[in-house]
């Protein structure tokens, strides 16, 4: 993998030494401008230290997200965050002229027990809040096949959520909750264009997160909840904000294109004038809060596969990668094993594994999980041992197979 390396100050200009792998940088830089900036000096791969003793974070805050999202979408390479205790480890290591071989492997960071996987995406019909709007309705956009054919063929059981919070109690009669909140403060969201006085209120917004929310169960009802994806991606489409179109009216036109019926989601809806809680609402709060493995729900978006928490790029072929990776080996449906979906591994350095050239057999078996260095059965012969640096013929596996023949 190279060396690893690892720095302390602010840093304006390129770098200038070769395999940089491992970096710290003072607080005030950005996690994503981290990456980048190392991705800049050449580094492969770049760990994040803690410098708290604290249970580890998701590397992305609302604050960062304006402008993290210009360095976010250049980022090529893996990135993690790890522990005060173990960097402390690594980077005393490095001080002491250790040779450090720091390894990143996802591929059991997805449980995958049966033939279905279990996925959830918190979401949000807002498509004015900058750069991660702007990204999470592409995301929708190009991944709306691959759901749809997972899900038609009973391979995933996909369920849509929406963050809300709730105005404290003493504020509920304010002009700020009012606008930007239902059911007498109890489901808010922020304001589109973050200005009270102008445009669409975070009212809006949780209105029409509810009627997404009710799109999907009616369509679960009739055995189709993919019609969910056609229609926040048609919605998307029709009734953008920037063209004052975001509203009931518009909505209700993609309902009944998708053959839904809008009293159905109406009832489902209910009145957002009601002091009252809203059942499906309510549940997604209380969806938010983790449970187990997953984790609490903080920041938008979020996946969730075999609930576990994906941390990667939110693109078709990486979502898609580690929904795959849900799944038990031997059980994944065709849209896994397509050529886009292998990248091949063994094809560099033989992925690391045991070889023998001259015979052409190697140990590197290639899946959509990443490789894998197994010891092959060559010519009716079961080769014995680790896969990485040796493997050797089974004389009784070979004896008994000429034996046979």
């Amino acid at each position: 993998m190279g060396r690893a390396w690892m720095w302390n100050q602010p840093v304006y200009s390129r770098w200038e030494w070769a395999d940089p792998d491992l970096a710290q940088w003072p607080q005030d830089c950005l996690f994503a401008k981290k990456v980048w900036n190392a991705q800049y000096a050449g580094a492969s791969a770049v760990l994040v230290v803690d410098d708290k003793d604290e249970p580890l974070i998701t590397m992305d805050l609302l604050q960062e997200d304006d402008e993290a999202a210009k360095y976010i979408q250049n980022i090529s390479i893996p990135s993690a965050l790890i522990d005060k205790k173990f960097g402390e480890q690594l980077k005393k290591a490095v001080k002491d002229g250790e040779m450090v071989n720091v390894n990143l492997d996802w591929r059991e960071a997805v449980p995958h027990p049966d033939n279905r996987v279990e996925y959830e995406l918190w979401t949000n019909s807002n498509d004015e809040c900058g750069p991660k709007c702007d990204m999470l309705m592409h995301f929708l956009k190009e991944f709306k096949g691959a759901a749809q054919l997972l899900e038609k063929g009973g391979y995933s059981q996909f369920t849509p959520h929406y963050i809300t919070w709730y105005c404290p109690q003493a504020f509920v009669v304010s002009k700020q909750c009012k606008s930007q909140c239902i059911n007498h403060g109890r489901y808010c969201a922020p304001d589109p264009e973050q200005d009270f006085s102008t445009g669409y209120d975070g009212k809006d917004v949780v209105v029409e997160n509810l009627r997404q929310l009710c799109v999907f169960n009616v369509a679960n009802e009739i055995k189709k909840p993919w019609i969910w994806w056609d229609y926040v991606t048609d919605f998307h489409i029709r009734c953008p904000m920037k063209e004052k179109k975001y509203n009931k009216k518009c909505a209700e036109t993609v309902i009944k294109s998708l053959g839904l019926e809008v009293k159905k989601i109406d009832k489902c809806m209910g009145d957002p004038n009601d002091d009252s809680d809203h059942p499906l609402l309510k549940m997604e709060q209380d969806s938010q809060i983790g449970k187990g493995s997953r984790g609490d729900v903080t920041i938008l978006p979020t996946l969730v596969v075999n609930n576990r928490q994906y941390r990667g790029k939110l693109g078709r072929k990486a979502v898609l990668k580690a929904i795959c990776a849900g799944f038990e080996e031997t059980t994944e449906p065709n849209v896994c094993l397509s050529d886009d979906m292998e990248t091949n591994e063994c094809l560099s350095d033989n992925g690391g594994c045991w070889q023998d050239k001259a015979a052409n057999v190697t140990a590197c078996r290639d899946t959509f999980r990443g490789r894998v260095c197994e010891c092959p059965t060559f010519n009716g012969v079961q080769f014995k041992g680790d896969g990485y640096s040796n493997c050797e013929r089974n004389i009784l596996s070979g004896y008994l197979c000429n034996f046979c023949t």
